[in-house]
């Protein structure tokens, strides 16, 4: 028996509490039926409630069946994220607000039960005050009024569907627009007040996120604060503008929501359109990637193809304020829900290439094999690479272009 198997085959013992909620929630389905995820989540749960913390390395040769991996691996850490964010949204759907619950801390790689009688005291935020670099966010706030604004528009002039979507208007549900929104928070040094900033934290994105890290996490986030912001990158309203015209051809009228608040039920209801960055896609991250081609790589600036292992990184972040031209890398895609809801994604890592993959989304005729793929009944992802220069998109190349891989 092989390391993968040997530890995926530890059965999980029912005779203590940890063991007991980890076969609640195994058995909720909140995890799946089979896959990743599901071996994940038992391979820590065999490990039991006090051991270790693993390592990336174990989780990759454990779970991944990755016997080269070393330090670092980035589809371990993209799991392990997922498997967080799925257990905080078990325990929410349920309604539990007290009791045992199977954790995943921050940070750790093992599995914990915590009750909320043992948590730490709550940490109370500084009373809040109005800060000048608040302002900063007001233009974001302008851009999003005025791409809201504009979408009432009617799509007069706008260009013939493709392919892609086509489906979405010949449905008889309405089409739901999500576009990636962030929560940020502030941090505040008490002895440099002139210091404090606001942060984007990838496993903080709500106020009871927030909450719960400084409740489990108070020596990281003492000094934090809920300032009640959320926000739109300055992309989303050039995506929506060359997407809505195309949307708005059908018979139904369209509802615009962010991405924090999409809820699992909408699926049953809407065809659902994300336009944003991948790091701002919130739930559709797991929708849209659990059965891919493709994972993110835990800084948002990354997608790797899971086959080759190859990865496909943005240079926006380190070139953006020189004249030096960069690659960014944008994700289109389009698939059926297991509900039955028809779901696009026009996604990428970094500003530029969301510019650049609106205009392609909304053509006349996808490029490439896209437009053949778009046709199928599997679904299809597409993976651009989109040159930029100080935010500005200077061109965009098909890399990729697949179908979906069928739903197991």
């Amino acid at each position: 028996m092989n390391l993968r198997s040997a530890a995926l085959a530890q059965p999980i013992d029912d005779g203590d509490p940890f063991a007991a909620e980890a076969a609640r929630v195994r058995a909720s389905g909140t995890l799946g039926g089979s896959g990743r995820l599901v071996e994940l989540f038992d391979y820590l749960a065999a490990r039991g409630g006090h051991a270790e913390p693993a390592s990336q390395a174990e989780i990759a040769q454990a779970v991944f069946g990755q016997t080269d991996a070393d330090g670092d691996d980035a589809t371990a850490r993209v799991y392990i994220h997922r498997l967080r964010k799925r257990l905080e949204d078990f325990y929410a759907a349920a309604g539990d607000t007290a009791g045992p619950k199977i954790v995943l801390p921050a940070g750790t790689y093992a599995l914990r039960l915590s009750a909320e009688a043992e948590l730490p005291a709550r940490v109370e935020p500084a009373v809040h005050k109005p800060r000048r670099w608040l302002l900063a966010l007001i233009p974001l706030a302008l851009i999003a009024a005025f791409a809201l604004g504009w979408l009432v528009r009617p799509a007069a002039g706008a260009p013939p569907a493709n392919a892609m979507w086509q489906p979405f208007l010949a449905s008889d549900r309405p089409i739901l627009v999500v576009v990636g929104d962030y929560y940020i928070f502030g941090e505040i040094d008490p002895g440099k007040p002139e210091a404090s900033r606001l942060v984007r934290d990838f496993d903080i994105n709500s106020a009871n996120d927030l909450e719960l890290a400084q409740m489990t996490n108070p020596k990281r986030y003492a000094n934090t604060e809920d300032e009640g912001l959320n926000y739109l990158p300055m992309s989303a309203a050039y995506g929506l503008q060359a997407l809505m015209p195309v949307l708005a051809r059908h018979k139904k009228p369209l509802t615009v929501i962010p991405a924090s608040q999409l809820t699992s039920d909408m699926f049953q209801k809407y065809n659902v359109v994300y336009i944003g960055l991948l790091s701002g896609m919130g739930m559709l991250e797991d929708v849209n990637f659990m059965n891919s081609n493709f994972v993110v790589g835990g800084t948002y600036d990354e997608l790797i193809e899971m086959a080759s292992d190859k990865s496909f990184i943005s240079g926006e972040g380190h070139s953006l304020t020189t004249p030096f031209y960069y690659k960014d890398y944008a994700y289109l895609s389009e698939f059926r829900e297991p509900g039955g809801a028809l779901v696009a994604v026009v996604a990428s890592e970094r500003e530029t290439g969301l510019r650049g993959l609106a205009r392609i989304a909304a053509a006349k005729d996808l490029p490439g094999g896209t437009a053949r793929l778009a046709k199928g009944t599997t679904g299809f992802e597409a993976l651009f690479e989109v040159t930029g220069q100080q935010g500005a998109d200077l061109g965009e190349k098909l890399i990729d272009a697949r179908a979906r891989p069928v739903s197991r």
